[in-house]
């Protein structure tokens, strides 16, 4: 490493501006690679939601589908908008009354049934059904719901996923910069004040800011990434690569002390920094790869390119980071100050000599923080939280209002099923509580008319080679009980007439959502545990300190996710599945620097009293940093978003931040004292501490 660290000094100048010229096709990938705001496509292929949305697709030709609610129109100024609609890219079919009757019939002759398909209750909005024949969330389908809009006007709005997607798109590009940027203020205002430089966080933030960048590049491979992992990235690898510049500064200054020339002081600090950033990135990485193990694929594109923008992080650190100082040092030189945080000693002193009330609080918090976490209310619906004035919300305000929808399903089965069996199985389905409408080919047409006179164009709309389509109104909501054991009926009726049948759409999709996350949060946390215990176990060389550190922080998430229980906060369901496993790897580093120094005073002769003492003394100043650095990354970011399942990540990482800091400073020591004679007893290294406390525990026994 020492090599290494010369090699960097030596080419200092190429460094910098190498990393400048990679900026340029860093940029050009991160601006080509698509971003996808469709949560829903992340399910499983293997299920069949997802079977048959790529069913209707391959073989229907229509993906996504949107109902439009027209207000205050005359019906031949409703067919002119239809007839435009349908002259949109990527519009396959536009159903409304005049697709099975002449606007000249006047509706209020309709059959009952048909009539309420199309009209309000009040009878002053009307409603189409547009279909896309491409996928629910392409960039084709998006296009068309603006197109759409811009035709449109005022007086119509669009429902649908499509829609809700295009407007969470639209929402998450005009803040994501400013994600950023409030991020970067935040995290320079903590490392101005806790720094002994005035001028070294903006180098700070130019080494990370291009470590992101590379990372938010080279995403150009894997094709595409959600919208999340984009909103998060930025954020997120601010948040847990700073300490590794923190790291190098600190170890540079105390390097120049030492060598009088600043470049072996340099070479030097890089190798330090390499062998302590390396271990300590790792479990931070295992925390994000843990979340590839989630059958519900958005872990897996979080997981990736967050463990690739830490590894990135790093290596921009030990090249970049350096190089720049270097360039600079003269003008860091100058803004050089004492250091602001005061001395911690007085506050270790008191933590220790209190240590037995901190376990006892420690026991006290756990019960209620098992119960908060355990009863913290989830929620999958997006809409719901979403801004009130987005076209697709009102929408679906006003499908639930004046039409009784508060969501659809899409019924898919033979075409060739008799007549009466399809009338039959509407009937049964419109028998279930809380469906408000059903609209199938058959029942449209009627049954006094013969399905070859029905013209291609009309029958193209609901039947298509092997399969029909129906559609069923609910007036339950999206991920809501009532929904998810409407669907179950609903399958249940359909597998009567065809056992081939699917029932998909947002709510039967977000129904297999609920239960796959399910087990998802148990696989997460169960492998990033495991992985994290093995690296620990490997690190520190002992099998009680992984026990006792994975405990500790599993203690903060617990605290933490038991806080929106208490104050009645829903949060999104991507939340109780990926933040543990984000906290644990990217904190347990406070308790692995802690315990690491207490180690070594205990090896080094230091009783346990004294070893604690002094680890925690030393390490308490980078711990705090370390995580108001992680807080003020994210907890910005948290306030400003208006986009909920990102304010409520955020919002969650910065508290957990503060929680775990507060933790390992409090209760780590306390469980340092208690398990001692475990501690030196279980691990590799300390056989002679162990010996020479039974040495001085005899004497003391024979008196």
């Amino acid at each position: 490493m020492k090599n290494f660290g010369k090699a960097v000094v030596r080419l200092r100048i190429f460094i910098v501006i190498l990393a400048l010229v990679l900026a340029v096709p860093a940029a050009i990938g991160m601006l080509k690679t698509r971003i996808n705001y469709d949560i829903l496509s992340y399910l499983p292929e293997d299920i069949d939601t997802m079977k048959g949305q790529q069913i209707m697709l391959d073989e229907y030709g229509k993906g996504g589908f949107a109902l439009v609610v027209v207000e205050g129109m005359e019906d031949k100024d409703v067919a002119a908008l239809k007839a435009k609609f349908e002259k949109v890219d990527t519009v396959s079919d536009v159903l409304w009354y005049d697709s099975i009757a002449d606007i000249s019939i006047p509706k209020e002759v309709l059959p009952e049934d048909i009539y309420e398909v199309f009209n309000s209750k009040d009878g002053k909005s009307t409603m189409m059904a547009v279909f896309f024949d491409k996928a629910t969330s392409a960039d084709e389908s998006l296009e068309a719901v603006v197109e759409m809009r811009k035709i449109a006007g005022e007086q119509c709005f669009i429902n649908g996923m499509t829609a809700i997607v295009e407007d969470i798109k639209d929402l998450t590009m005009k803040e994501t910069t400013a994600y950023v940027g409030i991020a970067v203020l935040l995290t320079s205002i903590i490392l101005a004040v806790t720094m002994d430089s005035l001028l070294i966080p903006v180098f700070f933030m130019l080494s990370v800011g291009l470590a992101i960048l590379y990372n938010l590049g080279t995403n150009i491979f894997l094709g595409q990434i959600s919208f999340i992992t984009q909103a998060l990235t930025a954020v997120l690898q601010l948040a847990v690569t700073i300490d590794y510049s923190i790291f190098l500064w600190h170890s540079y200054k105390e390097q120049k002390e030492k060598y009088s020339d600043k470049y072996e002081a340099m070479a030097e600090a890089i190798s330090l920094t390499i062998s302590s950033v390396v271990s300590s990135s790792v479990t931070t990485v295992a925390g994000f790869l843990a979340l590839c193990f989630m059958s519900y694929t958005l872990g897996l594109d979080m997981g990736i390119v967050m463990a690739k923008g830490v590894v990135i992080g790093v290596i921009c650190c030990v090249t970049i980071l350096p190089s720049m100082i270097l360039v600079f040092d003269k003008l860091l030189e100058k803004t050089i100050h004492k250091d602001i945080i005061p001395s911690m000693d007085n506050v270790a002193s008191f933590i220790i000599k209190h240590h037995a009330a901190f376990v006892v609080l420690f026991i006290a918090l756990l019960i209620p923080g098992v119960y908060g976490q355990t009863h913290t209310d989830v929620y999958y619906n997006l809409t719901d939280t979403l801004p009130t004035d987005l076209n697709s919300v009102i929408a679906n305000t006003k499908l639930q209002e004046e039409f009784g929808i508060s969501s659809t399903h899409i019924i898919l089965c033979k075409s060739d099923m008799k007549r009466k069996d399809v009338v039959k199985m509407t009937d049964e389905m419109n028998e279930v509580d809380g469906v408000s409408m059903t609209m199938a080919f058959d029942t449209l047409i009627g049954s006094s008319i013969p399905e070859e006179a029905i013209p291609e164009s009309v029958s193209g709309l609901l039947k298509e080679g092997k399969w029909q389509m129906m559609l069923v109104g609910s007036d339950y909501k999206v991920a809501s009980p009532e929904v998810n054991a409407q669907v179950d009926k609903l399958i249940d009726i359909l597998k009567k007439y065809d056992d081939t049948g699917m029932v998909i759409g947002e709510a039967a999709a977000t129904k297999d959502l609920i239960s796959i996350t399910k087990r998802d949060f148990t696989v997460v946390n169960t492998v990033s545990i495991a992985a994290i215990f093995v690296i620990i176990l490997i690190a520190l060389r002992s099998l009680s300190l992984p026990l006792i550190l994975v405990a500790v922080i599993e203690f903060a998430i617990t605290v933490n996710m038991a806080v929106p229980c208490f104050t009645h906060t829903k949060i999104p369901f991507i939340a109780s599945v990926v933040i543990g496993t984000i906290q644990l790897g990217a904190t347990v580093d406070y308790a692995i620097l802690m315990t690491t120094r207490y180690k070594q005073e205990r090896v080094s002769g230091k009783d346990k009293t004294e070893a604690v003492t002094i680890a925690l003394s030393t390490s308490m100043k980078s711990i705090m940093v370390s995580a108001l650095g992680f807080f003020a990354s994210t907890f910005g970011v948290g306030v400003y978003s208006s986009v909920d399942m990102i304010s409520q990540l955020c919002t969650l990482m910065s508290r957990g931040a503060l929680v775990s800091m507060v933790t390992v400073i409090c209760v780590l020591p306390s469980m340092l004292l208690l398990f001692d004679k475990v501690i030196i007893n279980s691990t590799i290294g300390m056989k002679d501490t162990a010996r020479r406390e039974r040495a001085y525990s005899k004497p003391a026994l024979n008196s």
